[in-house]
């Protein structure tokens, strides 16, 4: 069996939906080489740069002609290293399919073997178990194929790709602590199998939630860093219009690789994308123009990006009309939960921010919060840890006085709200509540998300999670006795504990919180036991000893 460009092309647009569509799940998976969550959004918009291309092509289209515009489109918008490494992939669809109107499976497995070829070369140091792995091993198979059937040669391409995915923890040690498989393998696998279900007859993956439209003539945001450190002063980037008898850009890579870091170069019949950090930026340039004419050249100095983007944001919330000062002190407390908030609002917060675990709000959000608090000066309590870091950013872009208290639970946000007093100066209450949360003793009873090696301790989905002041304290597969052995445990390390707050979540019924209450209160008669419907998300308890 051959393929026409109609198969071809509803094939590539089921999977620029499919993976628009399971763009989430690959984002969770993200933990290589940094946890940020975006592989499967960058995926998602590198080949979704093609779906309005490929929406317009008429039945009769042949495949060189599909895989060449695709290929172009998915070229200028890649985002991100996942993102590049995937147009990379569909290029090599291009380069196998020139002049012919149908593709058989020769051409497949000469396309798959292209893509992973120049994938391989776009990046100065490939790291196995990654996207790169699963192309490679499901490209090979494709290679050694005896079939020349493409649907046939392709289910065993989606097997393979699949059977690798599923390895890539054993190849990078970072994923398998966590539990999960590659993120940009996973999205690789989607793809594929989106293809698949085309080829077997079915028809194309219908979009959801279309991506955000993407200008492809925008390289600001076309390329990924492959490098974490950056040693350089200037992002330099550019598009270069090929010339006749064009240079190998092999050359072009390696002299850039001596002059700066963060190097890509990636092209197809017409043009050369650069991205590197450099400190000599025109050097980079002039190199460059012997490779062709030079478009839409970019140099940023990564130096003051920073601070440009403090003014940016600050003329943003400029926009936002500013609360009548009313008063001296105001907090903003954020937090999540319909009882969380109506108890920092009966303790004096004057401006709540929905957020928390799994929910981080942006420097954007907490900034609004404080324009709108109506206070000369501002605590904001963030609550958690990783909050703390947008919270601060905020406080630096804000014109009023702000201070972040480095609250990193519920509980120590409570605590601090009550140490505070009206009649002392901001430095000195700051200081209070400082000193005051380090003496707060936070317990979390939460379930596993997935199965993960954690700390030494084999978990499973669904476990119940014990934490003690953010560690893992022990599993459980009950969760009153996991809050139960819990406290006890806080109260034991706590110095004369007499007091205990018990916040049970929105998955927890009062009579099974009153239950493990009255259990504690039985055992430590002298401790009162003070239990609060905070209907939070994720948490099932948090339990604060004081």
């Amino acid at each position: 069996m051959t393929i026409t460009g109609k198969i071809l092309r509803d094939a590539f647009l089921s999977a620029a939906n499919a993976i628009s569509n399971k763009k989430k799940e690959v984002d969770d998976l993200n933990v290589f080489p940094v946890p940020d969550g975006d592989t499967g959004t960058n995926m998602s918009l590198t080949i979704g740069n093609a779906r309005e291309i490929l929406e317009k092509m008429d039945d009769d289209v042949p495949v060189y002609e599909v895989a060449d515009q695709t290929a172009s489109a998915m070229l200028r918008g890649a985002r991100g290293n996942s993102g590049v490494i995937l147009s990379l992939i569909f290029r090599g669809f291009s380069n196998a399919f020139k002049n012919k109107k149908e593709a058989d499976g020769k051409n497949i497995a000469d396309a798959l073997s292209n893509g992973v070829d120049n994938a391989y070369k776009s990046v100065m140091n490939p790291t196995e178990g990654t996207i790169l792995t699963v192309a490679r091993v499901s490209s090979e198979v494709a290679s050694r194929c005896e079939t020349n059937d493409v649907t046939k040669m392709w289910e065993q391409v989606c097997y393979t790709a699949q059977n690798t995915l599923n390895e890539t923890p054993e190849l990078l040690p970072t994923l398998k602590k966590a539990g999960v498989v590659d993120a940009g393998g996973k999205g690789l696998v989607i793809i594929y199998d989106a293809i698949l279900d085309v080829l077997n007859g079915g028809t194309p993956v219908t979009l959801e939630d279309k991506d955000e439209s993407v200008n492809i003539d925008n390289f600001s945001d076309a390329v990924g860093q492959f490098d974490a450190e950056i040693r350089f002063t200037y992002c330099t980037e550019m598009i270069i219009d090929k010339k006749k008898n064009c240079p190998d850009s092999n050359i072009l890579r390696k002299y850039l690789e001596k002059i700066g870091d963060c190097v890509v170069v990636v092209e197809d019949e017409n043009i050369i994308k650069v991205h590197v950090h450099t400190d000599n930026p025109g050097v980079a340039i002039e190199k460059a123009l012997e490779f062709g004419s030079i478009n839409l050249p970019k140099i940023e100095n990564m130096k003051y990006q920073h601070e440009k983007r403090k003014i940016e944001q600050k003329a943003k919330m400029n926009a936002i009309e500013p609360a009548e000062i009313t008063k001296k002190y105001g907090f903003v407390v954020v937090c999540a939960g319909s009882g969380i908030e109506n108890l920092f609002n009966d303790l004096g917060a004057d401006i709540i921010v929905k957020g928390g675990q799994t929910m981080n709000p942006s420097t954007e959000n907490i900034l609004s919060a404080i324009i709108r608090c109506p206070s000369e000066i501002v605590y904001v309590l963030p609550n958690n840890k990783n909050i703390i870091m947008a919270a601060k950013q905020a406080a630096d872009i804000s014109n009023k006085q702000v201070y972040v208290v480095g609250t990193r639970t519920i509980p120590q946000g409570m605590t601090a709200m009550l140490y505070f007093a009206e009649d002392i100066e901001p430095q000195e209450n700051f200081d209070m509540m400082s000193d005051a949360i380090k003496n707060v003793s936070t317990g979390q009873i939460t379930l596993a998300a997935r199965n993960a090696d954690f700390e030494g301790k084999k978990i499973k989905k669904d476990d119940v999670l014990a934490l003690d002041n953010g560690k893992l304290a022990f599993i459980e597969n009950d969760i009153s006795k996991a809050a139960y052995k819990l406290t006890k445990n806080l109260i034991k390390k706590s110095e004369n504990s007499s007091y205990v707050n018990i916040i049970y979540g929105s998955d927890t019924t009062a009579q099974q919180a009153k239950a493990v209450q009255e259990k504690l209160a039985g055992k430590y008669p002298n401790i009162d036991f003070n239990l609060i419907a905070g209907n939070q998300p994720i948490y099932n308890y948090i339990i604060s000893v004081e």
